[in-house]
C-alpha cells in the first residue's frame, strides 16, 4: 500500500483567532469569544474537509521552544530548547544526537524538504562565504546557517535560522549557496514549495513518498509597514477603523501597536492565500487524497489583547492558543474534537495519522493523539494542557546564558485557566485564574483558594504534568506547599 505524503504548514504568530471560519454560526462558539474580521477563504474551505482541533496549544508559546518540541516530542525540560535560541542563549538549541520528527519520517523512507525558519540552532561562525563570521552582523546574533550535520534527515534545505524582513528575505540552500529573492518570503517559500513537490528541477527523489515542512514567517512581527506585507493584502483592510479590526473584549485600542492591525491582518489574508496554492498543487499533481495536510502555527499573538505589548510568552488565550487543523489521507468531510493537542504531541499524533506511530521515539512526553482524527470525542484523550514560561537564568565569566531559570507554570482545562509565577527565590509572586466559559476575554483575575475543591483539583492537574514531563518546579520542589507532586512521583 502506498505511503501517505505529509505537508506541514506553520507560518509563525498565528493566532486562533485570525481564521474567518468563526463567522459562520456552525463555527463561532469553537473558540472563546469573537474570531477575527479576516478574509481566509482557503483555510476556511480546508477546515470544512479536515480535523479541526480547537483546544491546540503552543504550551512554552515562542518560537524556538515548540519548535524544539515539534521536532524532539518532548517539553522544554528535556528538549535541549528551553529559551528562543540566538548566540548568547550557549544552552538553548536542538541537539544533534536527538532523534527528531524529521528523523523518523528519514528512517521511514521519506524524502524530507524543509524550507523557511528553523530557529532551533545557537549561531555560531559558519557562514559559508565567510568562514569565522556570523551571518548576522548583530550582537547577539539570531540568524544562524545550519550546517548538513544539524539538518536531522532532511533532504532537501532552503531555510535560514530567525530573520524578519518579510519583503527582503534571505535562504540557504541545500549546498550552502545564499538566496536573496526580493519576494514577500510566504510567496517565495510557497514558490519553492510547489518546485519541491512538482520535483521541477529534481529537488526530490520522485520514487519515495515526500514529507515537506514548510515554516513561513509572516504574520510574525514586524507587521508596522508596506515593508511587512504586499500592497495587495493589506488593501483589504486600510480603511476599516482600528475598532472594526480589534473586535475582542480585551483589546486595548489606544496602544501604539493596534495601528499594526490592518499589517498583521494582511499577513494572515497572505498566508491563506499561499496555503491556497499549495492545495491547489497537491490536487492538480494527483496527491491531495494521498496526503496527510496539516496547517497549524509556533504560538499566537495578543495584537493588543489584555494591554500587553508583548506577542506572545504569555496563557492568554490569544497567544497560548493556536490553529491545528489536519487532513487525513482519503480524508474528505469536517471533523471537530476538543482535544488539548500540546506541542510535544505533534510529532507521534501525525507519525500515527500516517501509520508510522511504531517509528516515534520512546520515552518521550508527546502522545499519540492520532484518534482524535477518527472521532468526535475521546474518554482518553487530554483534557488539559501544560503551560509554560521560562526566561533567562545563570550567565557564565563571558557573559552566555548557561541556564534558564522557570519563571512560571500553569493549567489549561476546556474551563479554567491558572498559571502561577514565582520569583527569583522561588516564592509565590502572581496568580493568574480565569474562567473561560463566563470570562472568554480573560478580564476578571478570580480569586484563589488553594484549599477549595475546584483548585485543589487544578493544582494537582498541573502537579501530575509537571511530575509527568520532568519539570524542574519538581525536582527543586517549587511550591511544593500547594502543588501535590508525591501523589504522582509515587507512581513513578
Amino acid at each position: 500500500m502506498k505511503k501517505p505524503n505529509l505537508l506541514y504548514v506553520f507560518p509563525d504568530q498565528f493566532r486562533l483567532m485570525s481564521l474567518g471560519i468563526w463567522q459562520d454560526p456552525d463555527y463561532r462558539d469553537f473558540i472563546p469569544g469573537v474570531g477575527d474580521p479576516v478574509y481566509t477563504p482557503n483555510l476556511d474551505a480546508f477546515i470544512k474537509q479536515s480535523t479541526l482541533l480547537n483546544n491546540a496549544v503552543s504550551n512554552c508559546p515562542v518560537c524556538s521552544p515548540h519548535r524544539g518540541s515539534l521536532m524532539t516530542g518532548q517539553f522544554p525540560s528535556r528538549s535541549g530548547v528551553p529559551l528562543n535560541c540566538n548566540s548568547d542563549r550557549v544552552n538553548s538549541e536542538l541537539p544533534e544526537t536527538a532523534i527528531c520528527f524529521t528523523d523518523a519520517l528519514s528512517m521511514a523512507g521519506y524524502h524530507i524538504g524543509y524550507i523557511g525558519k528553523w530557529h532551533l540552532d545557537v549561531p555560531t561562525p559558519n557562514d559559508p562565504a565567510k568562514p569565522g563570521h556570523y551571518v548576522d552582523p548583530n550582537v547577539p546574533a539570531w540568524d544562524s546557517y545550519t550546517e548538513p550535520q544539524r539538518r536531522h534527515g532532511i533532504d532537501y534545505w532552503y531555510g535560514y535560522g530567525t530573520f524578519d524582513e518579510h519583503n527582503n528575505p534571505h535562504y540557504y540552500d541545500t549546498h550552502g549557496r545564499r538566496h536573496e529573492p526580493k519576494v514577500w518570503s510566504a510567496e517565495h517559500e510557497t514558490d519553492k514549495a510547489i518546485e519541491y513537490l512538482k520535483n521541477e528541477n529534481g529537488e526530490r527523489d520522485g520514487d519515495k513518498p515526500f514529507a515537506l515542512f514548510i515554516s513561513m514567517n509572516p504574520p510574525h512581527s514586524p507587521y508596522d509597514s508596506l515593508d511587512d506585507c504586499r500592497l495587495e493584502d493589506w488593501l483589504r483592510y486600510k480603511d476599516t477603523p482600528i475598532d472594526e479590526l480589534l473586535l475582542r473584549d480585551n483589546a486595548d485600542t489606544s496602544l501604539e501597536k493596534a495601528h499594526s492591525a490592518p499589517y498583521y491582518f494582511a499577513n494572515v489574508t497572505g498566508t491563506d492565500s499561499e496555503f491556497g496554492r499549495l492545495v491547489e498543487t497537491l490536487k492538480a499533481l494527483g496527491e491531495w487524497d494521498n496526503t496527510v495536510v496539516v496547517f497549524t502555527s509556533d504560538h499566537g499573538e495578543t495584537l493588543c489583547s489584555q494591554g500587553v505589548n508583548d506577542a506572545k510568552n504569555c496563557i492568554y488565550n490569544e497567544a497560548f492558543s493556536v490553529p491545528f487543523i489536519v487532513k487525513t489521507a482519503q480524508q474528505n468531510h469536517a471533523k471537530q474534537n476538543p482535544v488539548f493537542l500540546s506541542s510535544a504531541d505533534i510529532m507521534p499524533t501525525i507519525l500515527g495519522a500516517m501509520g508510522l506511530d511504531s517509528l516515534s521515539p520512546r520515552g518521550i512526553h508527546g502522545r499519540n493523539l492520532a484518534s482524535a482524527f477518527k472521532t468526535d470525542i475521546g474518554t482518553e484523550l487530554p483534557k488539559s494542557a501544560l503551560y509554560i514560561k521560562n526566561i533567562d537564568g545563570k550567565r557564565d565569566h563571558d557573559n552566555k546564558v548557561v541556564d534558564y531559570f522557570p519563571v512560571s507554570r500553569g493549567i489549561k482545562t476546556n474551563r479554567y485557566s491558572l498559571a502561577l509565577e514565582i520569583d527569583g527565590n522561588a516564592n509565590l509572586s502572581r496568580i493568574l485564574f480565569f474562567d473561560n466559559h463566563h470570562d472568554p476575554y480573560q478580564l476578571h483575575n478570580l480569586s484563589f483558594t488553594p484549599s477549595a475543591p475546584l483548585e485543589r483539583s487544578l493544582l494537582a492537574a498541573l502537579a501530575e504534568e509537571l511530575v509527568r514531563t520532568n519539570d524542574p518546579w519538581v525536582t527543586d520542589n517549587v511550591l511544593a506547599e500547594l502543588l501535590p507532586y508525591p501523589l504522582f512521583t509515587n507512581q513513578g
